[in-house]
């Protein structure tokens, strides 16, 4: 994200472009987020903005199908599934005469800058589209159709990419539009059908999208710790009949009530027959005799509003998408606006469509090991993690090490997710594994069990924190944690949780001078909705909690579209951390966020209700306002209330909702099951190490500063750092980071939700393109 001078600079830089945006091929979720952020960006740099409906059909017949927008035709869409402006299969277009009737269509309206949201197949078309169009205007002139001026005049075709895929089967990008939104339809499935299943002692076949790419699958599989799993990167072993329907009859014999099969619709076995999910059912029915239902979910993995991912990614890409159109000059190779660790980058398109086709020859020739590693380090870390934990497999000797696990702080979505891996992978090391109650405060009273790998069975998909949680610091009851550490002789301590369990880790590091028991290896894997943990970019639970807080937006805005003329102010949980405010206004289109990080002053206030007061005169007559709950001391949520309801009076009415408390319940998102699985095991796999290192003698003695660390996702590197390393950038007072990457965000928050309108422009009905607007930014927006 460009910084605020950079901003400043792009006023205007447009003046003159034109760009066009079309959605193309199947739906996904977050594609109007994407229209939205091409469309506002585009008209703050100053170049006109047409939208085309209907895809490429729209293109090709041109008419109303190609429509100039305004800042407000974008407006209350981002909550929307699907694509307001419509996409459409187009055999017109794949042939050279529909592709010139698009380029008469295109120069008609000056258009010389196209963003595609699809597939491959949609960008691989606008690049061919792209490749012919001098030879298209040159026959274009020979026709009559157009002047040879008006040929010079749109001499070139920009072209840029976004990719819109549920099935997340594009290489050169971490997530493609719509992925996390259909994966949040699935575990929304499989929580369902868990109960049902439960209640009959039944095995359910689950088949998910995925014709040629079997991520959803993976994923799902993943979050759900389903019993078996078919993908088409991995077919499986000869003979798999057998072998499944032993560990179906084993995991039963153990006391489960049922199973979970996942399937992509695209699975097939060694010689490349499909595999079915019927099959799959009949096998089981006839060999086990289980009762078996099969659910295939088609579509309803498209549908749905967006996730909060699936929102800011789109903002964040088709922000960059204009920039991507901006610089481009003639000789710049058509580019796809990919997502890589938090960054939007731009790739060049041809290469990475090039990427996503080597894969599918990879499985057509059967080389399937080559295909999963051709599908990135993410999709192969899944995949191993998921054979890891899906089923026991005994230790080849049992490990001299015990470890101790405890979830301190605030409860957050996945932190059972995280136990549950840590344990398991824990118990495959040969590890003696403990859990504990309550926090220090559990440790302290001597609240620690042994766990094998059976009982943390059905934890993945569980909220809160099932072996409860305290804030109780070491410090109140140092002698006796010592003393139980002694007790249990626990060599490793994994704590699970928000500031708390950092601060904690850090005092019993502080006190290893005078303590020998603590002289262990210790990790904390960062557990809290406030996102405020030094050394990570996310905290378990925190996508949850924007999510959970998403949600109730969404409902509070509805519900001012039948009460006209209304400001909700809503006030967001967060401590002095502006994470979940900031992330959840760009995900609803808040009109502003005050964080603490970002100070604002009265004047602030004032200009904010200024321009409450012109957006009442518009046709989006409502407004909300978000606010961290330690934002500032004096401007307090009664405060904003109050001087809204005053400067406001007789233009419209205000509101206030606190969410509180359900930010931190709920069912974890797909995205905090798999962190908190990932997580989990890397942070075990990492202790297990430190503890060989420091084992000598027949006992474990660690003191170095690397032996207790926080394990936290660095953009797109799990980084281990010493707690003693991070309190040198830390502010304790405050209980956050000195420095947080989602700053950089604010601005494309303030941009997307407070362009200012000309009143006199609207009113009129004159939304033409002016050469002079009054762009503004405004502080503490």
């Amino acid at each position: 994200m460009a910084a605020a001078a950079e901003l400043e600079r792009l006023r205007m830089a447009g003046a003159g472009m034109a760009i066009a945006v079309l959605t193309s091929g199947g739906d996904a979720q977050g594609m109007n987020a994407a229209v939205r952020a091409v469309t506002r960006m585009g008209i703050y740099v100053g170049a006109k903005v047409f939208l085309i409906y209907e895809g490429y059909e729209g293109l090709v017949e041109g008419g109303d199908n190609i429509k100039q927008a305004n800042w407000l035709s974008v407006s209350n869409i981002i909550q929307l599934g699907g694509t307001v402006i419509g996409s459409a299969r187009c055999k017109a277009f794949t042939t050279r005469a529909g592709r010139l009737r698009a380029a008469r269509n295109l120069v008609e309206h000056g258009i010389t800058n196209l963003c595609v949201i699809g597939g491959d197949g949609s960008l691989t078309g606008a690049n061919i589209f792209r490749s012919e169009w001098a030879g298209l205007l040159e026959e274009l002139v020979g026709d009559g159709q157009i002047s040879e001026e008006v040929a010079r005049k749109n001499c070139h075709l920009n072209i840029v990419g976004l990719v819109g895929s549920i099935d997340n089967d594009f290489c050169g990008t971490d997530m493609t539009i719509g992925t996390d939104s259909a994966l949040h339809r699935i575990m929304e499935v499989v929580d369902a059908i868990t109960t049902t299943a439960q209640s009959h002692q039944r095995t359910f076949v689950l088949e998910v999208m995925g014709r040629h790419c079997g991520y959803l699958a993976l994923v799902s599989g993943l979050a759900s710790g389903a019993d078996w799993l078919f993908i088409p990167e991995s077919p499986p072993e000869d003979g798999w009949e057998d072998l499944m329907c032993e560990r179906l009859g084993e995991t039963r014999s153990r006391g489960s009530r049922l199973n979970i099969i996942i399937i992509a619709e695209g699975a097939i076995d060694r010689s490349g027959k499909p595999i079915s999910s019927n099959y799959v059912k009949d096998l089981v029915v006839q060999r086990l005799g289980f009762d078996t239902r099969v659910t295939v979910l088609g579509h309803v993995q498209r549908g749905g509003t967006p996730s909060a991912f699936d929102r800011v990614l789109s903002s964040k890409m088709g922000m960059e998408a204009v920039m991507a159109l901006l610089e481009a000059t003639p000789d710049t190779p058509a580019c796809v606006v990919s997502h890589s660790g938090n960054q939007s980058v731009r790739l060049p398109l041809m290469e990475c469509v090039q990427v996503t086709k080597d894969v599918q020859k990879a499985m057509d020739e059967k080389r399937f090991d080559e295909a999963i590693q051709l599908r990135g380090r993410s999709f192969e870390n899944n995949w191993n993690i998921y054979k890891l934990l899906a089923h026991q497999k005994p230790a080849q000797e049992k490990s001299p090490f015990s470890m101790a696990i405890l979830n301190v702080g605030a409860p957050a979505a996945g932190m059972n997710a995280a136990v549950r891996s840590a344990v398991r992978i824990g118990i495959c090391q040969g590890h003696t594994i403990y859990v504990v109650n309550d926090g220090f405060e559990g440790l302290a009273k001597g609240q620690v069990r042994e766990v094998g790998w059976h009982d943390v069975a059905g934890w993945l998909g569980r909220g809160g924190s099932m072996l409860g949680t305290k804030r109780t610091l070491p410090k109140t009851c140092m002698e006796k944690i010592v003393e139980n550490v002694r007790k249990f002789n626990i060599q490793g301590l994994l704590v699970i949780g928000g500031f708390e369990a950092y601060e904690g880790v850090l005092q019993l590091v502080e006190a290893r001078g005078q303590y020998e028991e603590l002289c262990i290896v210790m990790c904390v894997i960062p557990a809290t909705i406030s996102n405020n943990v030094p050394g990570t970019d996310f905290s378990l639970g925190s996508d949850t909690a924007v999510n959970a807080a998403m949600e109730s937006c969404d409902r509070i805005k509805q519900s001012a579209s039948g009460t006209k003329r209304r400001v909700f102010i809503v006030e967001t949980m967060g401590g002095y951390c502006g994470y979940l405010s900031t992330v959840t206004g760009i995900a609803v289109g808040a009109d502003a966020a005050y964080v603490y990080e970002d100070p604002f002053t009265i004047h602030d206030l004032k200009a904010n209700v200024e321009h409450l007061t012109d957006k009442m005169k518009t046709d989006i007559q409502r407004g909300l306002v978000l606010r961290n709950e330690k934002c500032h001391e004096h401007y307090t949520t009664e405060f904003l209330y109050n001087l809204y309801s005053s400067e406001g009076k007789g233009i419209f009415d205000c509101r206030i909702n606190v969410l509180g408390h359900l930010q931190q319940g709920g069912a974890p998102t797909p995205f905090d099951r798999n962190y908190g699985t990932k997580l989990g095991v890397k942070a075990v796999l990492w202790m297990s190490e430190k503890l060989q290192q420091v084992y000598s003698k027949g006992r474990v003695f660690a003191n170095s500063g690397d032996t207790a660390c926080v394990i936290g996702l660095r953009k797109k590197v799990v980084a281990f750092s010493p707690v003693t390393e991070l309190k040198k950038v830390t502010d304790f007072e405050h209980r956050l980071p000195q420095e947080q990457w989602w700053l950089n965000l604010r601005l494309m928050l303030k941009m997307l939700a407070n362009y200012q309108i000309s009143l006199t422009e609207y009113i009129s009905g004159q939304m033409e393109h002016v050469t002079r607007r009054t762009l503004s930014i405004e502080k503490g927006f």
